[in-house]
């Protein structure tokens, strides 16, 4: 199998960005059991952001609705057609396609040109909270909608689906940024970047005597439904009913602490896939993540926030749940102290509702995630992608990664074409939450496990879009 070289992932990054834009997610069409697909158009538009207009780019269907919805047990039935004036693919995250199907450029499908569609008809066997993508630099620009598989067991449910899309936004092209990041040490300029090297002014923290950074962008504006919490989406609820929110962190280098302030929520799926039900007020969401949580509301008139709050700063998106006749007030848009960084105290408490069968796995790999901040280098097993050595598993192993961070930087690191489960956390065993993209802290191991049961070369990389393409990224590859 051919692999896409690092060099080639850039020129394919830079060939696929220009400008666009995302409309509001206020409505989803279905997808219905028919022979004929659902038009999905990669297209620009014009949103609002600080009051200056800014093109960026989206995923949207004739009628100009924003994502898709669609019912497990039937078929993933789309056409996507880039009417861009550039490259593009789309990725299908938390869907399980066969190989050719996934929407990673050169594994094995080539980016889509201006002009040019691509039917794309697999089952969807599993449900749950995904969302769609572009694997290139075009995901910073918006290039990005929920995907919402429906369970039919669930159709009789007493409850208000609430679907949110957060993202972290730049008035600067993505290829601006990168190359902030990347040209740190050689005179280009750092606007905007936050090289967080020297201290908690700076977004660091200490770990274990070493200082550990947080963030390495500092964006100018972070946004839930493409709107900031000046002007937030504010969402009419029933009195004592049940609110079911769908949150997706579509953010490219930006994690965030999940606040329902007032409101208990009850976190009951992790990445789409149900887990045993986890009430509080605080849920982590790295890069790439989403998560479902159920929230009874009081009987009593009122607006609530819910708010997605930036690891290790003061800045914070997030939208309104309010009761008709709820006074509406204004939330600020950066709060009074910065966030602590995520951590993995919720993940130790959460268990899958439909763990992996017991098995012993015949197929261990160790996977050392690396990074050089000042180089801006990041590595799996000291390479970058291109020059590293797939991990190699067959058809009907029971395969194991031991994730290890020895990086100052968190990673969400996110396997296509697969769910795995967390299996252990520093040497801890337990049957965690099965997910497709899990937060490993630094100096920290998280141990995850997948069945070997759809054949193909599959990308593993970092979903911190810059730590992606600076390196942070391999396959994990089938036997012929």
């Amino acid at each position: 199998m051919q692999q896409i070289s690092r060099r080639q992932f850039l020129a394919s990054t830079a060939a696929a960005s220009v400008a666009s834009t995302v409309s509001s997610l206020t409505g989803f069409a279905g997808i219905a059991r028919a022979a004929v697909p659902t038009l999905l158009r990669a297209e620009t538009r014009v949103i609002e952001v600080a009051g200056q207009a800014a093109t960026v780019f989206g995923l949207l269907q004739k009628d100009g609705t924003h994502g898709l919805f669609a019912q497990a047990g039937e078929d993933f039935n789309v056409r996507l057609e880039n009417v861009l004036d550039a490259t593009t693919l789309i990725h299908w995250h938390g869907l399980t396609p066969p190989f050719g199907q996934d929407g990673v450029p050169d594994l094995p499908q080539s980016l889509l040109q201006p002009g040019q569609s691509y039917e794309y008809r697999f089952p969807l066997e599993t449900p749950g909270t995904h969302w769609m993508h572009a694997h290139t630099l075009q995901e910073q620009q918006l290039l990005a909608a929920p995907l919402i598989v429906n369970d039919p067991a669930e159709a009789g449910l007493d409850e208000q689906t609430v679907v949110v899309l957060f993202h972290d936004f730049s008035f600067k092209a993505p290829e601006e940024l990168l190359a902030g990041l990347t040209g740190a040490m050689s005179g280009h300029s750092m606007s905007g970047m936050s090289h967080n090297m020297s201290g908690m002014e700076q977004g660091a923290v200490t770990h274990g005597g070493s200082a550990m950074d947080i963030n390495d962008i500092d964006y100018d504006a972070y946004l839930a439904n493409d709107r900031a919490l000046d002007d937030p989406q504010v969402f009419p609820v029933e009195r004592n009913g049940t609110v079911r929110l769908r949150l997706i962190n579509g953010a490219t280098a930006t994690a965030f602490w999940i606040d329902t302030g007032s409101l208990e929520g009850e976190a009951i799926a992790v990445d789409g896939n149900r887990i045993v039900p986890v009430r509080g007020r605080r849920f982590p969401l790295g890069m790439g993540q989403r998560l479902d949580i159920r929230i009874r509301l009081p009987r009593e008139e009122g607006a609530w926030p819910v708010l997605a709050l930036r690891e290790g700063g003061v800045e914070r998106a997030g939208f309104i749940l309010a009761k008709r006749g709820g006074a509406v007030k204004r939330v600020p848009s950066k709060g009074d102290k910065a966030e602590v960084p995520l951590d993995l105290s919720l993940e130790l408490g959460f268990r899958a509702a439909k763990p992996l069968a017991e098995q012993v796995a015949n197929k261990r790999e160790p996977v050392v995630l690396g990074g050089d901040m000042a180089k801006y280098v990041w590595t799996i097993n000291s390479q970058t992608f291109g020059s590293h050595k797939p991990i190699a598993v067959s058809k009907g192993d029971r395969v194991e990664l031991a994730i290890r961070n020895d990086s100052m930087m968190g990673h969400p690191m996110h396997l296509h074409g697969h769910h795995f489960q967390v299996v252990g956390i520093d040497g801890h065993r337990f049957s965690g939450a099965v997910r497709d993209t899990v937060w490993v802290p630094p100096q920290r191991e998280v141990t995850v496990a997948f069945d070997a049961s759809n054949p193909g070369t599959w990308a593993f990389h970092c979903h911190h879009l810059y730590h992606m393409a600076t390196g942070m990224m391999t396959v994990v590859q089938y036997d012929a």
